[in-house]
């Protein structure tokens, strides 16, 4: 058995930390200390206690809440990344502010007026981090969680330019399980698995496509295009695509743009909705609905959160029982193809060294990447189709601008970004009133930045 040291940032999590406890008790292969840290040293320490009741990490796993992030970064191997960065009274105003200016967004994490005045916020936190581990643990490999993706990955290298990190999304496995469903659907072929769906990935974080898929050496672009004009006026219900309408999904917009371009988007419809002209999907709540996916609004995340929060009391009294199951995540099988226990092929963030030509080098792309023994080699995925490099290259330039702007805590360089942002259709005062709405309403959290001036 491998024996390491996970350190976890963002240590208190009741979701992701769950979930990779999960992946973790079941690896039967490796083992060692997993330091949990959090700026909410309770939260971590619940962690703790919650790990402590899992029979199969006995032997295995000890986990430790910390009070410092140096103790919990010190000789770690791996460092998970998972941070809300500020609370969710902030990504209420991200959120629900710019509909007072007929501005809606489904997700308000990555793009929009939302998730650029995210991004500002996370950024001096992600800095933060890369720093401490520069410090503290420099030869560690760094799985980011934290949203906004792009943004946070490329304030990780601008900080720390030898750090070996990479993000992890789930939103293409998604659209591999749609596909998995299709093949049952179409061509009555069941059992086949995530894995046997073989793509070929580009784009940035949210606004990935497949420029190929193929099952068993079968081209099945030709058998999604029926799929997709089968189902385009319906949508395609899944078992997993309702959960009381914020996350709801029948995917007609990744039909939508297969219709317009060709080429297979591979994100949730309420993540592809935001990155497009906001007439397309977002013009309002009552279009939303139309195309038969949700806007996901910030009163269920709370909800959400209390009872998580009521979960974790029950847990860590003894009252429910942590039930073990497999996420479907990839970070386990990329710690283990690191640590030379098996070869991995997914879809991973990274700076782009000509993995996709026709993107500029440096900026932060998702493609495939090989994972091997202490490697994490990015598959050269070819140019960006030219049907769809407009749209993606718009966002990424746009990443770049807000990238350097969160850098320098220039707000007028992140204003030209909100303001040429796809779902900021407004004149230019309008746009700055709203954005300067906005950095108020989380000014708590924007210290770094002289919004008294801007």
């Amino acid at each position: 058995m491998k024996e390491i040291k996970i350190a976890y940032v963002g240590g208190g999590s009741r979701g992701w930390a769950w979930g990779l406890m999960s992946d973790l008790a079941l690896a039967d292969d490796i083992g060692g200390e997993i330091s949990l840290y959090d700026i909410d040293f309770d939260a971590a320490k619940s962690n703790e206690i919650i790990a402590d009741t899992i029979e199969e990490n006995k032997e295995k796993w000890n986990y430790k809440a910390v009070k410092t992030i140096g103790e919990a970064l010190e000789s770690a191997d791996f460092v998970i990344i998972s941070i809300l960065p500020g609370t969710f009274d902030e990504m209420a105003s991200d959120v629900h502010t710019p509909e007072k200016y007929g501005i809606y967004q489904s997700v308000g994490d990555t793009v929009g007026p939302g998730g650029i005045v995210r991004a500002l916020r996370t950024v001096p936190m992600i800095e933060e981090i890369a720093r401490a581990i520069e410090k503290y643990a420099p030869d560690a490999w760094v799985i980011n969680y934290t949203n906004p993706m792009t943004l946070c990955i490329k304030a990780l290298y601008n900080t720390f330019p030898k750090i070996k990190a990479f993000g992890c999304c789930h939103e293409v496995f998604g659209t591999q399980y749609l596909m998995v469903k299709m093949l049952d659907d179409m061509l009555g072929i069941k059992n086949v698995e995530r894995d046997d769906i073989k793509v070929n990935v580009v784009g940035v974080n949210h606004f990935t496509w497949f420029t190929s898929a193929y099952y068993k050496g079968q081209d099945i672009f030709p058998i999604y295009k029926e799929f997709a004009e089968k189902y385009y006026d319906s949508g395609f219900n899944v078992n997993y695509d309702n959960l009381n309408g914020s996350f709801a999904c029948r995917h007609r917009v990744k039909f939508d743009l297969f219709r317009r371009f060709n080429y297979i988007a591979a994100a949730g419809d309420r993540h592809l909705a935001e990155f497009c002209p906001g007439d397309w999907y977002l013009k309002s709540p009552e279009q939303v609905e139309s195309w038969m996916f949700g806007l996901t609004g910030v009163e269920w995340r709370k909800n959400d959160l209390k009872n998580r929060l009521a979960r974790s009391r029950r847990l860590v009294n003894g009252e429910e029982k942590f039930v073990l199951k497999t996420t479907g995540e990839a970070g386990v099988s990329q710690i283990r193809a690191i640590l030379g226990l098996g070869n991995l092929i997914t879809n991973v963030n990274l700076p782009n060294i000509g993995q996709i030509p026709n993107m500029p080098l440096g900026a932060i792309v998702e493609t495939n990447a090989v994972f091997t023994s202490g490697k994490v080699e990015p598959v050269m995925s070819g140019n960006l189709p030219l049907e769809i490099a407009p749209l993606v290259s718009k966002v990424c330039g746009n990443q770049e601008i807000l990238a350097e702007a969160a850098r320098t805590r220039n707000l007028e360089m992140a204003f030209s970004a909100f303001a040429n942002d796809s779902l900021v259709r407004l004149p230019l005062e309008k746009s700055r009133e709203l954005f300067r709405l906005m950095l108020r309403n989380t000014a708590e959290y924007l210290k770094d930045y002289n919004i008294s001036s801007f």
